[in-house]
């Protein structure tokens, strides 16, 4: 369940009928090829086959996309808006003000969203503030939903404390005042969820397993015990059901999070036969981050271990994706973009999880849209193109189930519009003051 419910600034725009498209809904039925779409203030009206329309739709402006394909707003379910990605090293930080930090996340939530990405689950770095601003419209970025930070125990992924003695976490993210990472007992669990949940969180993010950059541990240790993570999930289940994710790469840290019920795996690289079957008899997702696994590491940016690390469990991650897939587990999309991948970038992942993954280009679709809004819990409000969901909206001018990749082209964004507002309309497909503009 998430905290959506915060008011929202601005009058509705007037009625507007969007026709002459191709609609993939994101419910992974088949395209329409002459479909419309009605746009009724920040909601969508009715969306279908044209010859369908209803006859009594009433006043409303026609805008013609001349065959475009119109798809929902994708969904990015693994981002950390607080990490700079290839662009900087997170440890700039020590050098800046939290003031001109922020101003940089301003620019990467925009980015973002004009790049397709309509809603957002950041998990780590950015407080309940920044999704307060992006739904009253102050901002433009992508709906957010925040875990506010990642809990791990002592030495663990969640750990960046160097032999310093500087916390590289607490510089890395915009705001360090954040409740604190490090989880000691069960019982310092449940108060550290409870400290989230008060927080504002949208979701709790655990560190199940040790991690590529983290500098105390290894991928294939176990992270949080399984007591604690269970402690974690039944916290969060007590809390309106908040989905727990879970960090968890190697086979002893995902065993141990699958058991106790987490709502996701992020990574999984090391999941085997047994462990695929028992996500899918829970219903549990995988988020498998392909795009990070596809960069190119570079020695100068990170220590001798985390180079090795990552050279290691990319592959073995690339490995692994396809077999899970095949297997039945529930896939939704996410880049982890912020680490080695730039902001912006987002539906490159798309591709990944045709070509790597073995995903067809609609189930690939599905798990940005439809699935990613299931495992964020707003599968209620966005996710797919349906009566009474947010019309959040893109158009581009590509075939996605020909050419998924080109999706990751910011050039075939022709434009982005969330809850019935432009946020960017490259190529003028809209027309001037047809719908309102998202932050005027």
């Amino acid at each position: 369940m998430s905290s959506l419910g915060e008011t929202t600034v601005g009058a509705p725009g007037e009625r507007v009928l969007l026709h002459g498209l191709r609609l993939i809904d994101g419910t992974g039925r088949p395209p329409v090829p002459d479909a419309a779409l009605l746009i009724e203030g920040e909601v969508i009206g009715w969306a279908g086959d044209a010859a369908r329309l209803p006859a009594d739709l009433g006043p409303v402006r026609r805008v013609d996309l001349a065959g475009r394909t119109l798809c929902p707003g994708f969904i990015d379910t693994h981002v950390h808006f607080a990490l700079p990605g290839p662009a900087g090293n997170p440890l700039q930080g020590l050098y800046e003000l939290p003031s001109y930090r922020t101003l940089k996340v301003l620019d990467r939530l925009r980015t973002t969203l004009e790049n397709g990405v309509t809603t957002a689950r950041d998990l780590m770095g950015l407080d309940a503030g920044f999704r307060q601003a992006v739904a009253e419209r102050r901002i433009p970025g992508p709906r957010l939903l925040v875990s506010v930070t990642m809990l791990s125990q002592r030495a663990g992924h969640a750990d960046f404390t160097l032999a310093g003695g500087i916390d590289g976490l607490a510089v890395a993210v915009t705001f360090p005042e954040s409740p604190r990472s490090l989880v000691g007992s069960v019982d310092d669990m449940r108060a550290r969820v409870r400290d989230l949940v008060a927080a504002g969180a949208d979701c709790i993010k655990l560190a199940t397993s040790g991690g590529v950059t983290s500098p105390h541990d290894r991928p294939e240790w176990l992270g949080l015990r399984p007591e604690m993570i269970s402690a974690a999930v039944e916290e969060a289940r007590a809390y309106g059901g908040l989905p727990v994710a879970a960090h968890a790469i190697g086979r002893p840290g995902i065993e141990a999070a699958v058991l106790a019920g987490v709502s996701s795996i992020e990574h999984g690289y090391a999941l085997d036969e047994a462990l695929r079957a028992e996500m899918v008899e829970r219903g549990q997702f995988l988020v498998p981050t392909l795009l990070e696994t596809t960069q190119d590491l570079d020695p100068a940016r990170t220590s001798p271990s985390a180079y090795e690390k990552g050279v290691r469990w990319h592959r073995i991650a690339q490995e692994s994706v396809a077999l899970s897939a095949a297997a039945g587990v529930r896939i939704a999309m996410g880049t982890d973009s912020g680490l080695a991948v730039g902001h912006g970038r987002n539906l490159q992942e798309l591709g990944l999880l045709v070509g790597v993954a073995g995903l067809s280009p609609m189930a690939a679709i599905v798990a940005a849209t439809g699935d990613a809004a299931r495992l964020c819990g707003v599968d209620d409000v966005t996710g797919t193109l349906e009566a009474g969901k947010a019309a959040d909206l893109v158009v581009t001018d590509v075939d996605p189930l020909s050419d998924i990749a080109s999706l990751g082209d910011p050039a075939h964004i022709l434009a982005v519009v969330k809850e019935g507002r432009i946020a960017v309309d490259r190529g003028g497909v809209l027309g001037e003051g047809v719908l309102p503009a998202l932050c005027p």
